[in-house]
């Protein structure tokens, strides 16, 4: 059994990330949270870009941890907004990881913006690094618009106020399992299979 870092707290993405890995059938490979290693500084999100944030954390992970690392740095860009609060959604109140008030504020931002005009895309880049320093960096991207008021109680995030293309629903009204089929995060995971099917015994 070969052993992977995801390099993140939050349970709910070790989750999906083990769901997925299932799904496709890669086996033999432990998937591990940052909970479960000696204590390792969390990198800041101080790049411009999505992808420069997850390269840092894989690369901080996987140096502390002598394990190959997965880390990802996701976030919402609202067209009527040029694109914010990208790199920014986790703090986009000020206070990093305070769901309900980025959530609240952003909602208070677009109040006046027609539902025709609510256009966004969650943005997920995802990045695998390995103790001897290769790097795999992929991105997945989920359009949609966003709702007036937040529905739904799966998910996390900006998931209850964004209706993906297609769908009558919020994201945080569907099941893990669907999520996971369609998702930003799904989908850039899934371009790192390749590689992850190789650190498998």
């Amino acid at each position: 059994m070969s052993t992977l870092v995801l390099a993140s707290r939050n349970q709910k993405k070790l989750g999906e990330l083990r769901r997925i890995l299932d799904a496709a059938g890669v086996h033999g490979l432990e998937v591990i949270g940052l909970d479960e290693l000696a204590p390792i500084p969390e990198s800041p999100e101080t790049e411009p870009t999505f992808e420069g944030n997850a390269v840092g954390k894989a690369v901080d992970v996987a140096r502390a941890s002598g394990l190959p690392a997965v880390a990802d740095d996701s976030g919402i860009e609202v067209d009527a907004l040029n694109g914010m609060p990208g790199v920014l959604s986790a703090r986009w109140s000020g206070k990093h990881g305070d769901d309900k008030a980025n959530l609240e504020l952003l909602l208070g931002q677009l109040g006046d913006v027609p539902d025709e005009r609510r256009g966004a895309a969650f943005v997920c880049a995802a990045a695998l690094v390995t103790p001897a320093g290769a790097q795999t960096v992929v991105r997945g991207e989920w359009r949609g618009s966003l709702v007036r008021h937040p529905r739904g109680a799966n998910g996390f995030g900006y998931d209850p106020i964004f209706v993906p293309e297609g769908a009558e629903v919020t994201a945080a009204e569907l099941s893990p399992e669907a999520k996971d089929a369609d998702s930003h995060r799904g989908r850039a995971l899934r371009l790192l299979l390749p590689d992850l099917r190789e650190l498998a015994p």
